[in-house]
C-alpha cells in the first residue's frame, strides 16, 4: 500500500474541492495537486528515481511542500523531510547518511547547501512548470520506507528513522479515531515545520479532502495564524506548547477570541498546567494533547478536546498534567529496571509496541537491536500508568533539551563548542524558559592561559549548527562537577542555576 494512493483517491472523486492556499489565495484543486504530484514524479523518474531511492526536502512551509512529498510516493520514493532551520553543514551530514539521490530546495536555502559540498544534486523547481505526464502511484509494500525522519540521539549524532507506509497509515487512522474526526471542510494551518508532526498530519486531511493553508510568513507568527483561522474557518493546527502559549498571550493582549480555531493539537514538550487552563479559559475546548517520537509518530497517546478542557470530573487535574491514554493502533506498559511490569502509579520506563512503530533505524543494526526489543520500542522517557490507563510522563532518561517544540541534544552543542582552541572542558544543559521552555546554557572551562567570551563562542556555534541550538547563556568556571567515574554531574549544573 502506498501512502500517495490517498491523494489520488481523493482527486478522483473529489478533484473540484479547493486543496491549497498560499494564505487566503487559492493555489490548487485536489484534481491539480495529483496533476502536479504526476509531474513532479514523472521528473523524478526521468533523474533516475526508483522504488527505494531517497529524495530530500529542504523547504520551507509552502504549497509546493506537500506536492513534492506525494510526488516522491507517486516514483516510488522514500522522502527525507529536513528541518529547513539547520545549518548547511548538518543539512550535508544527513545528506550523505540516508544516500540521497537528490536534494529539492529553493531560494536561501538551496544557495547555502550549493556553497559547501554536498553528497547530491540540490535542484530548485516550480512544480506547475513541468511538463504534463500521467503516472500512476508506485506498486509498494505496506512494510517500505515511506519518510525517512533524521531524529538526532544522546551522542548527537541524528539517525534516520524508518518511517514505513503502513506506519503513516496507522498514524492518520489513530489520529481519525483518538484524536480529533477531519472532515472535508476543516483546513490545516501549517505554523510548525512540514519536515516534523505538521507534515506528518497533511496525510489525514488529504485523505479527507480538506483544505491546506501554508502562512505566507512561511513560520509561526500569532497574528496570523489568527486572522487566517478567522478567515477560513474550521482550522486545525500542530502546536509546539510554547506556540499555544505565544498564541494565547497575543491574542489575549489584542482581544481576539480565536474564531475559527476548531483544534489545535499540542505535542513536542512540556505542557504547563498554568499554561493550558489558560489557553482553554480563553479559547475553549479547541485543544488537545498527543504523545510520540520519531521512532513512534505522533503515535503513542491521546489526551481529546474534551478531557483538556474538563474540570468536572473526578480527577481532572491529574488527567489534564497527562499525556492521555494509549492510542488504537498501539499497547503501551511501563518496565522496571530489571525488566518486570511496573505496578499502577509505579515509574519506570515507558515502552511501546503496533503498528505505527517504527522499522528500524536507516543503516544503524545496532541502534535498532538496542531500541527495538521482542517487538518493542523502548523510548528512554519515564512515566507512570494509572489504573485507569493515563499515562503521566515523569522525566527523561535522555539530557535532551526541548526548546520552542524542537529537540536539543547536550552532546551535539558539546562537540561544537570543543572545536573552539580556547575550550578545554564543557558541558551543556537547559534551563526553564518562560516562553521556549528551555534555553541552552553551557558550562564551559577554557584551557590554561586561554580566555575567550561568549560573542566569540556565538560565532563558532553559528559555523557548525542551527542558530536555534546555540547557547543563550555561557558561565565560565574553572572546574565541572564530576563523579568518582570522571562523568560530568549535570544535576549539579542545573541546582546551580536554579539558584541564580
Amino acid at each position: 500500500m502506498n501512502i500517495a494512493f490517498w491523494l489520488k483517491r481523493t482527486a478522483l472523486a473529489h478533484g473540484e474541492r479547493p486543496a491549497l492556499f498560499d494564505g487566503t489565495i487559492q493555489v490548487g484543486t485536489y484534481a491539480e495537486c495529483h496533476d502536479r504530484a504526476q509531474r513532479v514524479a514523472h521528473w523524478l523518474m526521468g533523474q533516475g528515481i526508483s522504488r527505494g531511492d531517497r529524495v530530500a526536502l529542504v523547504l520551507p512551509n509552502c504549497p509546493d511542500y506537500l506536492i513534492h512529498l506525494f510526488g516522491i510516493w507517486y516514483a516510488g520514493g522514500i522522502a527525507v523531510p529536513v528541518n529547513a532551520k539547520l545549518h548547511a553543514k548538518e543539512v550535508a551530514w544527513i545528506l550523505e547518511n540516508a544516500g540521497a539521490r537528490l536534494c529539492l530546495s529553493q531560494g536561501k536555502l538551496a544557495e547555502a547547501l550549493c556553497d559547501i559540498d554536498v553528497p547530491c544534486a540540490v535542484i530548485e523547481q516550480d512544480t506547475a512548470g513541468l511538463p504534463a505526464a500521467e503516472v500512476a502511484p508506485a506498486v509498494c509494500e505496506a512494510s517500505d520506507t515511506a519518510w525517512l525522519f533524521y531524529t538526532s540521539g544522546t551522542t548527537g549524532r541524528p539517525k534516520g528513522v524508518q518511517i514505513t507506509h503502513r506506519n503513516l497509515i496507522s498514524m492518520s487512522l489513530c489520529y481519525q479515531g483518538d484524536v480529533d474526526a477531519v472532515r472535508a471542510d476543516h483546513c490545516a494551518i501549517y505554523a510548525a515545520p512540514m519536515s516534523h508532526g505538521a507534515g506528518l498530519y497533511s496525510l489525514m486531511h488529504v485523505l479527507h479532502g480538506a483544505r491546506h493553508v501554508f502562512p505566507p510568513s512561511r513560520g509561526f507568527d500569532p497574528s496570523e495564524v489568527l486572522d487566517l483561522a478567522r478567515v477560513h474557518g474550521q482550522a486545525h493546527m500542530f502546536a509546539a506548547p510554547t506556540m499555544v502559549k505565544r498564541l494565547t498571550d497575543f491574542a489575549i493582549a489584542t482581544g481576539q477570541d480565536g474564531a475559527g480555531l476548531e483544534t489545535v493539537v499540542y505535542a513536542g514538550g512540556p505542557m504547563y498546567e498554568a499554561d493550558i487552563l489558560r489557553a482553554v479559559t480563553h479559547f475553549g475546548p479547541v485543544f488537545a494533547q498527543i504523545y510520540g517520537q520519531g521512532e513512534c509518530p505522533m503515535g503513542i497517546t491521546a489526551l481529546t478536546k474534551s478531557e483538556v478542557a474538563d474540570r468536572q470530573s473526578e480527577g481532572w487535574r491529574a488527567r489534564l498534567n497527562s499525556v492521555g491514554r494509549a492510542q488504537s493502533a498501539v499497547d503501551l506498559r511501563i518496565r522496571r529496571q530489571d525488566g518486570s511490569s511496573a505496578a499502577p502509579g509505579e515509574i519506570g520506563e515507558i515502552e511501546v509496541q503496533g503498528d505505527t512503530v517504527m522499522a528500524g533505524y536507516w543503516n544503524a543494526p545496532d541502534a535498532r537491536a538496542k531500541t527495538l526489543r521482542d517487538g518493542w520500542l523502548r523510548t528512554g522517557d519515564m512515566g507512570a500508568l494509572d489504573d485507569r490507563g493515563y499515562l503521566t510522563l515523569m522525566d527523561r532518561s535522555k539530557d535532551v533539551i526541548i526548546s520552542g517544540g524542537s529537540n536539543i541534544y547536550p552532546r551535539e552543542v558539546e562537540d561544537v563548542l570543543l572545536q573552539h582552541p580556547a575550550v578545554s572542558e564543557v558541558s551543556v544543559v537547559g534551563q526553564p524558559h518562560p516562553e521556549w521552555g528551555e534555553e541552552v546554557v553551557a558550562f564551559v572551562v577554557f584551557r590554561d592561559g586561554a580566555q575567550c567570551d561568549a560573542e566569540a563562542l556565538g560565532a563558532h556555534c553559528l559555523e557548525h549548527i542551527a542558530r536555534f541550538k546555540r547557547p543563550k547563556q555561557y558561565h565560565f568556571v574553572g572546574d565541572l562537577p564530576k563523579n568518582n567515574y570522571g562523568k560530568v554531574l549535570k544535576t549539579d549544573l542545573r541546582a546551580r542555576l536554579a539558584v541564580r
